[in-house]
């Protein structure tokens, strides 16, 4: 093939041999068409039958080449999925602190170490942190960040948005971001393993903001919420969970006394392996998921389903959704469950460029559903919790469409890893969203 390229650009094979091994080969060196017979059965009479294709083997081909064609990219910057930077932080390394650092420090490479895991800045920036003036304290073994090679770095403030605002955060740093910055309301991400602990722990008093609890996706066991799930076992395995997660957010309104209604955001379920579900199974999933609407004792608290990315990326690798992915069958199902939703506008960013959706006829549709959001950017079909300007999306006009259409709704800056160095991901977010909503 490589050969045939020097006398014209575009070079394609035809196979007459068995099996599809051979012709994928030939699209994974640039094979630009494929030629190859085929047949209702290999056993009929004919020269060309026995070498030929039969249904099954012909659709294996069609499925492989197109994957193939995925994996060679188009030849620009690809951008990496939830799951690659997922593995990256858990299995790359970063520069850490060899010792205690005191802020005014010029860095010398005595102060800098290696160490697992990839949750701070690489080892290939090591050349340029050194010689840097540190602008913050560093404890020993603490990350080292890309803002480390900047000469200022970006604090909280007090942020003017038309609707209420707030922050995502977990237990253990609520104090210290309720201290910081002076938002509407607080969205507490609990993971399985913060549903054992006791919040009177972290929490004391009162509090003059609101909350917001988001129900975690994965529990003990790398076992996923599923509401919808047609394992009944299973399906009541969620179903405890969640429970347990409306009493714990019961627990948290004392201290919340202005939240009257707590929302809870979750990813309600109906995740499948392999394929999507046919539109001919979602039905019995959307009802499975309100029958367990129904066994919930959801007083005092509202549960919103979040919207959701086609391909979410879960511990343990890529599944598919199937529920609260399209709009049509979202407008449908909060009218038959009397349901809010979180809109996160990255997830369905994704969704629109998978089934080739214009995005801002979504969310102007969507946002009469609208109680709570998401706000992040986002990129193709796995760009998913970008930082505010670094995907696709326009957030002028964005903000626009949801000022008209869900003024109230209030909304947590949700970027990847925005937690890290003290939380600047959410303030980055917020400077750059503000005067948009």
């Amino acid at each position: 093939m490589e050969q045939l390229r020097t006398i014209h650009p575009l070079v394609g094979y035809s196979g007459h041999e068995r099996g599809i091994a051979v012709t994928l080969a030939a699209v994974a060196l640039g094979a630009c068409v494929v030629e190859r017979h085929f047949t209702l059965d290999r056993r009929m009479e004919g020269p060309d039958h026995a070498a030929s294709l039969e249904f099954k083997e012909f659709q294996q081909l069609i499925t492989g080449i197109r994957e193939i064609e995925q994996s060679l990219g188009d030849g620009r910057e690809r951008e990496l999925s939830q799951g690659e930077m997922i593995n990256r932080e858990n299995l790359a390394k970063s520069l850490v602190a060899a010792r205690p650092l005191k802020r005014g420090t010029v860095l010398q490479a005595q102060d800098i170490q290696v160490r697992s895991p990839g949750q701070g800045l690489s080892p290939q920036r090591y050349e340029e942190l050194l010689g840097r003036t540190l602008q913050r304290d560093l404890a020993t073994e603490d990350f080292f960040y890309p803002a480390d090679l900047q000469d200022e770095r970006v604090e909280p403030r007090s942020y003017q948005f038309q609707r209420p605002w707030g922050v995502p955060v977990r237990y253990h740093d609520f104090q210290e971001y309720q201290q910081r910055v002076p938002a509407d309301l607080f969205e507490f991400h609990l993971s399985y393993s913060d549903m054992d602990l006791n919040p009177a722990d972290y929490l004391s008093g009162t509090y003059d903001c609101g909350f917001v609890v988001h129900a975690p996706e994965l529990f003990a066991g790398s076992r996923l919420m599923d509401l919808a799930s047609p394992d009944e076992a299973y399906r009541q395995f969620s179903l405890a969970e969640t429970q347990r997660v409306i009493e714990i957010t019961r627990s948290l309104k004392p201290y919340f006394p202005k939240t009257q209604r707590p929302m809870i955001v979750a990813n309600v379920g109906g995740f499948s392996m392999d394929v999507p579900l046919p539109a001919t199974e979602k039905l019995a999933y959307y009802e499975r998921f309100a029958m367990s609407l129904e066994q919930l004792d959801l007083e005092g608290v509202e549960l919103i389903p979040q919207t959701m990315a086609p391909f979410p990326w879960h511990f343990g690798g890529q599944r598919y959704q199937n529920l609260f992915v399209q709009l049509s069958e979202i407008q449908e199902w909060c009218t038959r469950l009397n349901l809010r939703m979180c809109y996160d506008v990255s997830h369905s960013s994704l969704t629109c460029n998978h089934f080739g959706l214009d995005f801002y006829e979504f969310s102007a549709g969507i946002a009469p559903l609208t109680a709570h959001l998401h706000l992040g950017d986002a990129k193709g079909v796995n760009g998913e919790g970008l930082q505010v300007g670094e995907g696709s999306l326009d957030f002028d006009r964005l903000g626009q469409l949801l000022t008209t259409g869900c003024p109230q709704a209030s909304f947590i800056p949700e970027i990847w890893q925005g937690h890290k160095n003290g939380g600047e991901g959410f303030w980055v977010a917020l400077e750059r969203l503000e005067g948009k909503f």
